[in-house]
């Protein structure tokens, strides 16, 4: 059916949202392209009518849309708005751009419409026209927007992560904090019918594939309430080395990780590190990072520590000696193949300080070293005199020899185990029984040692015939 010859379900769900029987009787009607004429014509009239009555309300009586963020931070709704804000006061406002049929996963995982006002951006369920409770954000309260690859598939999708203001970090101080919204797209172009609204003429310009869609209406909405845009993973400014089994023409922007007990996706992105995507989400910007330890080195595996500001002042106010608090997060069994991309391509790149060797970090050390053109065995557990050595001189040699830490301990490893292959070859003399040094033993001395022994045996002899 031709796009003029459509129901505006749209604007009849706004001219008669208190009459869904009348919305129906009209569905079921609408059976003609003249039918369907007369009801567009007759849902525009009555709307324009509505319009008009609201508009010659007394101010002090209409109904405010326009959310303002809280200068005390006192009144919060669930999204991270400081204003509260109805659901019908946001499905009254003129929807831009609704797409239909994607695939939400945070923080509902269900099909649902992503509509665009002025104002919001909100999910809704299918051939309904209310926007689901918690799934509202105001364009202005959005803090951070990312693109981002999903992992492990094998057909090509791309995940929004969209993070409302002061809920891209764990906060103490805030534990009711909004979930980020997080929805998925494929590569292809959207179906034929899913794209409605005022601005639908003007997506379908853009409507070559969901990503220059959502771009388009995501960047524009973003720019006229703020300066946020939409960041994406950069393979050029990192990529993981690991190939993908499924897509292997394809560099990986992700490194695999776990949080706790939860496994998941490190990126990291030009302004900073996202761990996702399970819930909680979480997102470090490079402002807030410390600095980045790397711990628990295994023969595969490390772990990484990122120490975080909290922005929160321990000085009480008065500006005299506090310093910023901060909290470490540490994510564990990174491949330690994609060590030397994390630690040169991109925490010496943005000049993130590593704190490996910090006096907190020093104890406890276990390497086992891959086997990588030099030994072909698995290596041991180490600590060694000489990894004690090294925690014993504190930071002693750190600037001089200019190695990062798995580096060192790579090098201290390989020094214990040529040790131990020494002193090996050294106890391996059946003729000698003398342990007190390293070095070998000559004829004579095998000579002197056969005299002694045969003058105890005669001794010995000599005793028994007495």
């Amino acid at each position: 059916m031709a796009a003029s010859a459509r129901l505006d379900n749209q604007r009849l769900d706004l001219a008669f949202k208190s009459r869904p029987d009348i919305i129906e009787g009209i569905q079921k009607a609408a059976d003609t392209p003249a039918r369907i004429k007369l009801f567009n014509e007759i849902a525009s009239y009555v709307q324009g009518q509505l319009g008009n009555a609201e508009f010659s309300e007394p101010a002090h009586k209409r109904r405010r849309v326009d959310i303002q963020p809280s200068q005390d931070g006192a009144a919060s709704n669930t999204n991270g708005t400081t204003t509260a804000m109805s659901a019908e006061d946001v499905a009254a406002e003129r929807t831009l751009l609704e797409i239909k049929d994607i695939s939400v996963s945070i923080p509902q995982r269900k099909k649902f419409d992503i509509c665009f006002t002025a104002k919001h951006l909100y999910a809704r369920a299918p051939n309904t026209t209310s926007p689901i409770p918690g799934i509202i954000y105001a364009w202005k309260d959005i803090e951070y927007a990312f693109y981002l690859p999903v992992p492990e598939k094998s057909q090509v999708q791309h995940n929004y992560v969209l993070f409302p203001r002061n809920s891209y970090l764990p906060s103490r101080d805030n534990a009711s904090s909004a979930d980020p919204l997080v929805f998925t797209v494929s590569a292809g172009a959207p179906k034929p019918g899913s794209i409605g609204g005022a601005n639908a003429t003007a997506a379908s310009a853009v409507s070559d594939s969901y990503t220059t869609m959502f771009h388009w209406g995501i960047n524009k909405c973003l720019q006229a309430a703020g300066d946020v845009k939409v960041v994406a993973a950069d393979p050029s400014r990192f990529h993981s080395v690991i190939r993908q089994a499924h897509r292997p023409k394809e560099q990986a922007v992700h490194v695999k990780a776990f949080r706790g007990s939860k496994d998941g996706y490190l990126f990291f992105l030009e302004s900073g590190i996202l761990w996702g995507f399970k819930k909680p989400l979480l997102f470090i910007p490079l402002d807030r990072i410390a600095a980045i330890s790397y711990t628990s080195v295994l023969q595969r595996t490390f772990n990484m520590v990122v120490e975080v500001f909290t922005g929160n002042k321990n000085d009480g106010g008065n500006g005299d000696g506090g310093e910023d608090e901060t909290e470490e997060i540490e994510f564990a069994m990174l491949d330690q193949e994609d060590y030397a991309g994390i630690n040169e391509t991109y925490v010496a790149r943005h000049g993130l300080q590593d704190r490996s060797l910090a006096d907190q970090r020093k104890a406890k050390r276990q390497l086992l070293e891959n086997a990588k053109g030099g030994r072909g065995g698995g290596g041991v557990a180490g600590g060694g005199p000489d990894a004690a050595a090294a925690g014993a001189n504190g930071n002693a040699g750190v600037e001089d020899d200019g190695l990062t830490e798995l580096e060192r301990a790579h090098r201290e490893d390989e020094q214990r185990l040529q040790d131990e292959e020494d002193e090996d070859e050294e106890d391996y003399d059946p003729g000698s029984e003398d342990d007190s040094d390293g070095s070998g033993t000559s004829s004579e001395d095998d000579d002197d040692d056969d005299d002694d022994e045969e003058e105890d045996g005669d001794e010995d002899d000599e005793e028994d015939r007495k």
